[in-house]
């Protein structure tokens, strides 16, 4: 119980998670394609990551979006076929115009800050 083992239930309460909507997706080239996931965070400073990884590779970032109070912060690919959307709980990354090179394992990732992340470019 959380009277017995308080660090467990602080740690549980904070607990961070993002989770895949959707597995396997099959497109036709030329199609578009909109990859989704969930998350749960304990903060109100949120960025939210995606990642590619093709075969026997390292993932390559993609990438990235903020929510809630860093709702509007993002990082726009090279690639303009690739745009992400973030809301309160989930993350979409949208790929148009899909071509045979896009077939690979897609990561999100979420990473929670605890104030403000100035980042000076």
């Amino acid at each position: 119980s959380c009277v017995d083992n308080i660090s467990h239930c602080v740690a549980r309460a904070f607990a961070d998670t993002i989770n895949p909507v959707n597995k396997d997706m099959i497109r036709r080239e030329g199609e578009s394609v909109t990859l989704n996931c969930s998350y749960d965070a304990s903060s109100n400073f949120v960025y939210l990551y995606w990642y590619r990884q093709y075969l026997n590779r390292e993932p390559e970032y993609l990438l990235y979006e903020g929510a809630r109070s860093n709702s509007g912060e993002e990082d726009t690919p090279d690639d303009h076929r690739f745009q992400s959307t973030a809301s309160e709980s989930s993350t979409d990354l949208t790929i148009t115009d899909v071509t045979l090179s896009d077939s690979a394992l897609y990561y999100c990732a979420l990473r929670v800050t605890v104030s403000p992340v100035i980042q000076n470019v």
